[in-house]
């Protein structure tokens, strides 16, 4: 599920679930806020509070407004290589004892990086918040005290490592990284993975390291979200203690991003050691909350969403070309991928005429979508999935937190929720339509496939 379509009130859907659909669409949108409290430390760092006692928990979480779109070509990896470094001990933590310290608690934590951002976050107790406040703020403040050489080339190795795991020696891959790299240009930031390229990670010194780390894991660079079982002045305070040491760092300039449009189709073929060929379309989008990226999401809710979704059913069942299918607008910053992907099924015939047949059935199917709007059933469906998910991770304060911060980096507007759930309860069947018409044009897209190593079509 995406960052978007989390969080907003199990109460909420379980107390409009009878009414009928607009009356309830339009009593969910005037019910949804999540309260919050926004300030700014002296050192530019941005807090969100927001007080839920539903449960005795508490969600500490860090956005580092810095992704893989932040690297250049030649120093890839770096926003990834971070996410493992941070957990690696502090001036004041011990190698290893972040972990142990919030299990000792009864404490979680993780990380993730995207191609925009980098978050941190900590689910623990509520009379634990001092020790993930402090484990965050000393990783912030003083990590540079404990990066050595030594600890960037072990860190290097397990990244490289993942990126073997992960993508190398997985089925299909490859066929991600390859994707980016095919539908935009070298110097676009969006061209390389997040991962980061084998060469690159070698490459990386001591020096590009602290030079990152120094540019970007600043506290004017980051926004914290606190969410949970608080008292929000005793909560203010606390991130006024721990943090207030950290040295403000420069400011951040904003990033120029080129617009990217492809000028025709872009073909290739892949072999890979996989036992069922596949098949990869792929086109350029709107940016994440752009006119036509809410839109996109129900094409493909229509396209694939569930077994009874258009081309679930005719290739999967119908037909039986295939093991599965899915779609998905990919949102980010600056700007989306819309994908489909589907797995062949078994057969005599060769991988090639098999993915060819069902790349007519998909043009087939999208080429219906754009001369008919779909049925008023199909979009109230993907609608009412959407927002049942919407709103039925509200119980989960570690998403609810996440989702303030998501909100707060695109929009800077944390309590964006009625917002962005009002912009798929007002699309119709016509905006479907249109999307289909205006976004997924034939002439203009990827088409990506992964054929068994071996078995070609023999000619």
């Amino acid at each position: 599920m995406s960052v978007r379509r989390l969080v907003i009130g199990v109460a909420v859907a379980a107390s409009l679930a009878i009414a009928p659909a607009s009356a309830r669409q339009a009593a969910t949108a005037s019910k949804l806020a999540v309260p919050y409290t926004m300030f700014k430390l002296p050192n530019g760092l941005t807090v969100i509070l927001h007080e839920d006692h539903s449960v005795p928990t508490v969600a500490v979480n860090v956005w580092y407004h810095v992704g893989s779109a932040r690297e250049k070509p030649g120093r890839t990896g770096f926003a990834h290589l971070f996410e493992h470094v941070l957990f690696e001990g502090s001036k004041h933590v011990k190698e290893g004892e972040f972990d142990t310290l919030l299990e000792a608690a009864g404490g979680s934590n993780n990380g993730s990086t995207t191609t925009d951002r980098t978050n941190y976050y900590e689910t623990v107790p509520s009379n634990a918040l001092d020790l993930a406040l402090f484990l965050e703020s000393d990783r912030m403040g003083y990590l540079l005290d404990v990066v050595t050489p030594k600890l960037v080339d072990g860190q290097r190795d397990v990244v490289k490592n993942e990126r073997r795991q992960s993508y190398e020696n997985a089925p299909y891959g490859m066929a991600n990284l390859r994707m980016t790299e095919l539908m935009y240009p070298k110097d676009h930031p969006y061209h390389w993975p997040v991962i980061g390229y084998m060469d690159d990670l070698t490459a990386a010194t001591h020096e590009d390291v602290t030079e990152f780390f120094k540019r970007y894991y600043a506290p004017g660079n980051a926004s914290l979200v606190i969410a949970g079982d608080f008292n929000t002045p005793e909560a203010r305070k606390k991130v006024e203690y721990w943090f207030s040491d950290v040295k403000a760092g420069a400011p951040v300039p904003p990033l120029t991003v080129p617009p990217v449009e492809l000028s025709g189709v872009i073909k290739e073929t892949l072999t890979d050691r996989v036992q069922l060929p596949r098949l990869y379309l792929s086109w350029l989008t709107p940016a994440l909350f752009a006119p036509g990226d809410g839109e996109l999401d129900l094409v493909a809710s229509v396209l694939t969403g569930g077994k009874n979704s258009r081309l679930y059913k005719r290739l999967v069942y119908d037909m039986q070309l295939a093991q599965n299918v899915s779609a998905n607008q990919g949102s980010a910053r600056y700007g989306s991928r819309f994908t489909i992907v589907v797995t062949a099924r078994p057969s005599e015939d060769p991988p090639e005429k098999i993915l060819e047949r069902i790349k007519t059935v998909v043009d087939e199917e999208i080429e219906k979508l754009k001369s008919a709007a779909p049925d008023a059933r199909e979009v109230d469906r993907a609608k009412n999935s959407f927002e049942s998910g919407f709103l039925g991770q509200m119980e989960v304060v570690a998403a609810k937190a996440d989702q303030l911060n998501a909100y707060y980096f695109a929009t800077g507007n944390p309590d964006y929720f009625a917002t962005d759930l009002a912009r798929y309860q007002k699309i119709g069947a016509a905006d479907v339509q249109a999307a289909a018409r205006r976004w997924l044009p034939a002439d203009k897209r990827l088409e990506l496939t992964v054929l068994p190593a071996g078995k070609g079509s023999g000619k």
